[in-house]
């Protein structure tokens, strides 16, 4: 393809500006220069912006997320009118002078309808290839659960229906019934959807507040994010490793606790800040913290 789209500058140069590279900096200097009133042509040889940010999940020094950082200007590069996104392309030449460049761009094809693609990833799974190599299904293994267990995930199941677009609220109750997910029950879940276990354990693991380890009746969460970390939350997690005999991570013998430290509790302003279940306690101390574990009991 050929860019012959022009602006001009004020001094006199015409000509869009070709920003090569959809990572963070990439983003970055086109949102700059579109904010600026240029056309921007953004150029990835990948199939989506975003670079190798995107695969990261924390970022140094800070262990702030990745992903917080680079969303906002994902959306922003989405959307901005100044900002043309050629994906999935190559830069081939780049000819001419300053201020009259002209490039041509490889834009290789990509078999779907861009502006009808909503990311659901059902072509993937209905794509008509050739030569698809056919296996035995496996026998399902005997799902590892008591009949009192199996009773009560199929009640929670048949309360939102067995379809695939249960499987979370399901995955939810089931979580806050036993505290961590027990393997049958997955079992089940992916029987009664209908989806193969492998998916269901991808949505499984994707959110943090499914377990799929045993965990204690009340969840403890410090916050370890910059604001907490300066505030002494280190402290606090020091602390309760001891008066729990776990570490970060670890449940205790008697289930009544699991401790866990993460990286952002979203209320900076009580730092340092932790909770335990659905309840927030904010500008802790150490001893503190320990007083209020007698306030859950086992």
């Amino acid at each position: 393809m050929e860019t012959t789209e022009e602006a001009r500058t004020t001094d006199g140069k015409v000509g869009a500006v070709l920003v090569v590279g959809g990572g963070v900096a990439g983003m970055q200097a086109s949102l700059d220069l579109a904010e600026s009133g240029y056309k921007v042509y953004l150029v990835e040889k990948r199939p989506a912006i975003g670079g190798a940010m995107a695969q990261l999940d924390k970022t140094f020094p800070t262990n702030d997320c990745a992903m917080c950082t680079l969303a906002p200007r994902l959306v922003d590069c989405g959307k901005h009118p100044n900002i043309e996104k050629l994906t999935y392309s190559e830069l081939l030449a780049l000819d001419g002078t300053p201020g009259r460049f002209q490039a041509r761009i490889l834009k290789r094809a990509r078999s779907v309808v861009e502006g009808k693609c909503t990311g659901c990833g059902e072509c993937m799974a209905n794509c008509l290839v050739r030569n698809r190599a056919y296996l035995e299904p496996e026998e399902p293994e005997p799902l590892d659960l008591a009949p009192d267990q199996l009773a009560e995930v199929n009640r929670i199941i048949a309360e939102h229906g067995n379809r695939p677009s249960s499987i979370v609220p399901v995955l939810q109750d089931i979580n806050n019934k036993y505290h961590w997910l027990p393997p049958g029950a997955v079992g089940r879940i992916s029987e009664a959807v209908g989806l193969p276990l492998a998916r269901v354990l991808r949505i499984a693991t994707f959110y943090n507040m499914f377990s799929l380890q045993p965990r204690g009746k009340h969840l403890i969460r410090i916050c370890l994010g910059t604001a907490c970390h300066v505030k002494g939350a280190g402290r606090i997690v020091e602390r309760l490793e001891r008066e729990l005999d776990v570490k970060a991570g670890g449940t205790t013998r008697d289930r009544r606790f699991t401790l866990e430290a993460v990286r952002c509790l979203g209320c900076c302003g009580l730092a340092p800040v932790g909770t335990i279940n659905d309840d927030v306690h904010g500008k802790m101390t150490p001893a503190q913290f320990v007083k209020v574990l007698d306030n859950y009991p086992a």
